[in-house]
């Protein structure tokens, strides 16, 4: 089962692994951080929520390579008044992390903040909470004092005062909400880099309490539902135990693969099946042109899609593509119009209807083809598949039974705002072993890079929705009609002897394989000298399969070392 996960990290310290803020809390937030990611293209939604925080007197503060268009100026168009006055500022303060020093950064704010708390008399550092709420302080306390301030913030790539500046904002205001997206969670240290964001909660008691919390953000708004649902390939007992009771069954409990080791197993002959749910598999995952020959080793790959894409062409032995309906297309089955219901990163369950008549009558939807699937494979089963595939409302109750949380299913997602699921950190219950939140130490990472190169994020454009373009011009960042681009610093571009708009080869090395990315435009741009940035999926395939994140094993598209060479 492969997944993505913005919110690893946050189970082991807060024991929940998805955020603990509403959308109220947002607009109601005094500071609310926004690290590593642009809102506008990871979840445009969240822009309009900034945008009411900012109105209601809340303090914006981008962290990222580079300035988003999206928090510097944001025009609602659903408001003609937004539009003629040429939209919202929303960033107050913009801190230009160097790539991946996001550890570095926070390491530095949460001394800052002890160094605050000295010169307010113990106010700064919410001990009560500390007291009543986690463990793990002292350890913490005690790294903390040992860490060269002037020096970790040296690392960010950010000015002093800058983050000095940043730390009486935090210091001064208890509302704070901290989103993260994949600028976060695609580097060696994310797990490290997010928990040390929790520190920085624990150290201000900013958890469980109206306007403040955990946001971390998905690209699409039902990977945390998944994830909820049980798709994850280590799966947690209590979830198959209840599996068990309600179905008169015995799951599996070997674990299963992420991405990367989905690859891995493929490349070894390990995988007989592959079957795909949506998506672009090929294009999506890193090294693409190991996991294009990996792929082909399956005896059978199967594609259920609403359009074509690469993953049709770079297939299994024998290959399947599945056509379904789309979530925009009417859901017509045997006792009439079905709905499917989705989980936001807020943790509200909510039904997406299709309106549009579908473009074919021979269309099945995806819980159909699962379903009939189902019947024949597991036709000793004696579960009711097709009576599932004919009423979904039988498969919510089926999920009521389940999973805690989906008490009257479906009355309350019927609701036009859908439902909160449970969420103990927001009542400040901490569902880890201790029963309390934990602090971690996170030791300060050491990077090296060669001469003459550069690290490398892979970005994403307005025009484009995972791995699919609509377009090939970049209005966040003015650029027009192309995609083949690297942006870089106009030093680094100097010391390169480089021109702008120059064709250059991106080259990655580990272990002493060589990945090529041809034929891309140099374009000067206001990104920290040192670092480079260009667009997913063209570069995925500089990407090392074996270069992922720790603990979370997540490929590291934000943290590639590259060289550049002229055409």
């Amino acid at each position: 089962m492969c997944h993505e996960s913005s919110g690893v990290g946050l189970g082991e310290t807060i024991g929940i692994g998805k955020g603990t803020v509403t959308v109220e809390d947002i607009y109601n937030a005094e500071v609310i951080l926004v690290v590593g990611q642009n809102p506008g293209t990871n979840h445009p939604r969240m822009l309009s929520a900034l945008q009411k925080c900012k109105e209601n007197g809340g303090i914006i503060i981008h962290i990222n390579p580079l300035p988003e268009t999206g928090t510097t100026k944001f025009v609602n168009p659903q408001s003609p008044i937004e539009i003629l006055k040429g939209g919202t500022t929303i960033a107050d303060y913009f801190l230009q992390v160097k790539i991946a020093s996001d550890l570095h950064l926070f390491k530095a704010i949460n001394a800052l903040l002890i160094e605050e708390d000295k010169k307010h008399n113990g106010v700064v550092v919410d001990k009560k909470f500390i007291e009543d709420y986690t463990s793990g302080a002292e350890d913490f306390l005690n790294e903390l004092s040992s860490i060269n301030i002037s020096e970790a913030i040296k690392h960010s790539g950010v000015e002093e005062d800058l983050v000095r500046k940043i730390a009486e904002i935090l210091a001064a205001n208890k509302k704070i909400i901290t989103c993260w997206a994949m600028g976060v969670t695609q580097q060696k240290h994310a797990v490290a880099t997010i928990q040390e964001i929790v520190n920085m909660h624990l150290l201000r008691g900013a958890v469980g309490i109206p306007g403040a919390g955990l946001c971390p953000v998905r690209g699409h708004s039902n990977v945390q539902g998944d994830r909820t649902m049980g798709i994850y390939e280590k799966p947690k007992e209590a979830f198959l135990m209840a599996l068990d009771r309600n179905f008169g069954m015995q799951s599996p409990r070997e674990h299963g693969y992420d991405v990367v080791e989905a690859i891995e197993a493929m490349d070894k002959g390990k995988v007989k099946v592959f079957m795909a749910m949506g998506g672009n598999f090929i294009s999506a995952t890193p090294d693409s042109e190991f996991t294009g020959k990996a792929v082909q080793k399956v005896g059978l790959t199967i594609q259920v899609s609403t359009k074509l894409n690469r993953a049709h062409l770079v297939t299994g032995e024998h290959a399947l593509i599945l056509p379904c309906l789309g979530r925009t297309e009417i859901d017509m089955q045997k006792d009439g119009p079905q709905f499917v219901t989705v989980e936001n990163s807020m943790g509200v369950v909510h039904t997406s209807r299709g309106n549009v008549k579908p473009a074919s009558t021979q269309l099945k939807s995806e819980p159909a083809i699962v379903c009939e699937l189902a019947d024949v494979v597991f036709s000793d089963s004696k579960l009711p598949w097709l009576e599932w595939k004919n009423n979904y409302d039988l498969i919510r109750n089926e999920i009521e039974k389940t999973i805690p949380g989906f008490n009257d299913y479906n009355k309350r997602v019927r609701n036009v705002d859908g439902f909160y699921l449970p969420n103990g950190p927001r009542k400040r219950e901490f569902t880890t072993a201790s029963g309390k939140a934990h602090f971690t130490v996170n030791p300060s990472p050491n990077f090296s890079v060669p001469a003459n190169h550069l690290v490398m994020m892979t970005i994403r454009t307005h025009d484009q929705y995972n791995t699919t373009i609509y377009g090939l011009d970049d209005r966040y960042r003015g650029i027009k009609n192309e995609r083949r681009v690297i942006l870089m610093n106009r030093k680094d571009a100097e010391k390169l002897n480089l021109r702008e708009k120059e064709l250059v080869n991106i080259v990655s090395n580990q272990d002493g394989v060589e990945r090529v990315a041809t034929h891309f435009h140099v374009i000067c741009y206001n990104i920290p000298e040192g670092n480079c940035a260009t667009y997913f999926p063209e570069t995925n395939c500089l990407v090392p399969l074996g270069s992922v994140a720790e603990k979370s094993n997540t490929p590291m598209s934000k943290y590639v070392i590259v060289r550049i060479d002229k055409l």
